[in-house]
């Protein structure tokens, strides 16, 4: 449990960075007046004198050149050039993660979402798929080809690329080692935006204090120090807090506004509802008889750990919200604010049934994303609001043989085995034998006899242990599109792993003509950032922008405003 003392998370400059982009640290006083001068530059009407490109980008030897200063420098760089002169004048900004959201998972969803109105299921479409920008972006991290989700979100919400594992904290952090973590924390962007005066929200179907929402607020060399009782005794001692305490105490503007998602067991929730004005609720219910003009910040935890996936969802009757009753929720929490909002929408169970080997709860959670992208579309205007909708990385499962139109996507290959006339009779392999459209690399779904269960078709859940080498699955007579059934994987382990594959992102609104091309995963930030007048403004009062207004030095935590300056 996280004792929540009222101690404030500080975090101070990195001398090393300091080094390489100099830095301007003002009084809070002249910050605030600073900051009302650069965002009345940032939301001029003259548009005839577009921004310059950064300066160059200084030449490294890579990776080991490599740091956040530079990575944010590079990033800023793309940006600017993205935007080809344009400054995007977006109020509000939405970014909705699908977890593990490869672009198979995509191609299958959309099939299954077509299949279940009847259709095909090729034609079909996803919400976000209309959508007017897309692009490419690459997720490997500073030491990893595959990543994580930590470095990965860290990459997204800080401008800078960073190790696996950690949580918003530069990749000189080793992880699990709190003291190399001093003075590496990285500016996030809630923290920006609570120092501009933006409401801030935090939407999840994941604990409060996984890595990707985690990411957002706090900052950790390891990312499983949700709670105090998880932070080894040999690392209490150099300064490190607990993930869940960040949250709580989150020392920026008047705090985050609204935190919707699982993972009570890591809070003390009444130390959240004795602040003024702050609401507590646990249940669907509760949620939706909140008066948004009445609740000013709200932490809702609808479940001790993670949400349930949204299959197992609508069988319960205990009365969780969905991923999109809860971005309802939001955006009418955060939409009246005078600023404007951020807001950060997980469908993080996407990853969770692929770590599982689940294909169908994998597929079901991302059309229910989807639908969650579909309430955003609709609460809100592409005049003034930015939304993207990306992945932070991919996983192994692959759409494969040559199934005819209209196969069920989670069902045995109907069709042809090679590039030969399509039949109606499952195809077969080289063995005689069935096989299934989706299937995984790695995962619990190899047919090995386990402690758990026989050779054979493996069921959901299905925890490793105990495995024999086995030949390939009969899957005569077994229904491969019931949920619990567990796609086929070449070797077991006992988690599937993430890819390293790129992953798609998708725009709308203003600054969403600059999502183009292939992209650096940590380039999302700016574009957003950049997009942005108030962000812009704060970045620019914090010594981070160019004598145009560009931001591209990292910024520092001393450069912000203090604890409780700013409000809205």
């Amino acid at each position: 449990m996280s004792m929540l003392a009222t101690v404030r998370h500080q975090t101070v400059v990195n001398a090393r960075h300091a080094a390489s982009f100099s830095r301007l640290s003002l009084p809070m006083r002249r910050t605030s007046v600073v900051l009302a001068v650069l965002f009345g530059a940032a939301c001029s009407s003259t548009p005839s004198r577009p921004d310059p490109i950064p300066a160059t980008l200084p030449v490294i030897t890579r990776p080991g050149g490599e740091s956040a200063a530079w990575w944010f420098h590079a990033g800023a760089a793309t940006a600017a050039r993205q935007r080809e002169g344009a400054v995007p004048q977006a109020r509000n900004l939405i970014l909705f993660i699908g977890d593990g959201m490869s672009i198979p998972t995509l191609t299958a969803a959309r099939i299954l979402g077509g299949q279940r109105q009847g259709d095909p299921g090729e034609e079909f479409r996803l919400s976000f798929e209309d959508f007017p920008h897309t692009a490419l972006a690459r997720t490997y991290n500073t030491d990893a080809q595959t990543p994580d989700s930590a470095g990965t979100m860290t990459a997204m919400v800080t401008g800078a690329k960073t190790r696996m594992g950690l949580i918003s904290s530069s990749q000189i952090t080793q992880r699990g080692d709190c003291a190399s973590s001093q003075g590496e924390a990285l500016v996030t962007l809630m923290e920006l935006a609570e120092t501009a005066g933006l409401a801030t929200g935090i939407v999840t179907n994941t604990r409060l204090t996984h890595a990707t929402p985690a990411a957002l607020y706090a900052h950790a060399p390891e990312r499983n120090w949700e709670s105090d009782g998880l932070i080894p005794a040999t690392q209490r001692p150099h300064g490190c807090i607990d993930i869940a305490r960040q949250l709580i105490e989150f020392p920026y503007g008047d705090g985050i506004d609204v935190a919707l998602g699982g993972g009570r067991a890591h809070f003390l929730p009444l130390e959240w509802a004795a602040r003024p004005g702050a609401i507590y609720v646990e249940s669907n219910t509760q949620l939706s008889a909140l008066d948004p003009h009445k609740a000013r910040q709200v932490l809702g935890l609808f479940a001790a750990d993670h949400l349930q996936f949204d299959h197992d969802r609508r069988r319960d009757a205990r009365g969780e919200p969905s991923l999109a009753e809860m971005t309802h929720a939001a955006i009418d929490l955060l939409k009246d604010r005078p600023h404007g909002y951020v807001l950060m929408i997980e469908g993080g169970r996407i990853d969770h049934a692929h770590h599982f080997g689940n294909a169908y709860r994998a597929l079901d959670d991302t059309l229910a994303l989807s639908d969650a992208v579909r309430v955003a579309a609709e609460r809100t205007s592409p005049d003034d609001t930015l939304i993207l909708v990306t992945a932070d990385h991919s996983h192994t499962m692959q759409i494969v043989g040559y199934p005819a139109r209209g196969n069920p996507i989670l069902g045995l290959v109907r069709g042809s085995g090679g590039e030969g006339v399509m039949s109606s009779e499952p195809a077969r392999d080289a063995l005689g034998q069935t096989f299934t459209t989706l299937n995984y690399i790695n995962g619990p779904g190899y047919a090995g006899a386990t402690s758990q269960q026989p050779e054979g078709a493996k069921q959901h859940p299905h925890v490793i242990a105990g495995v024999q080498a086995a030949m390939r699955a009969d899957l005569s007579g077994v229904d491969t599109t019931a949920p619990d059934f567990l796609q086929p994987s070449l070797y077991p382990l006992a988690d599937e792993t993430h890819g390293g594959d790129d992953v798609a992102v998708f725009a709308r609104g203003p600054g969403a003509a600059a999502v183009r091309g292939s992209l650096e995963q940590n380039v999302l930030f700016h574009l957003m950032a950049q997009a942005q007048p108030r962000l812009r403004a704060t970045l620019c009062s914090a010594g981070a922008c160019d004598t145009d207004g560009t931001p591209f030095r990292l910024p520092s935590h001393e450069a912000l405003n203090k604890p409780g300056e700013s409000s809205h």
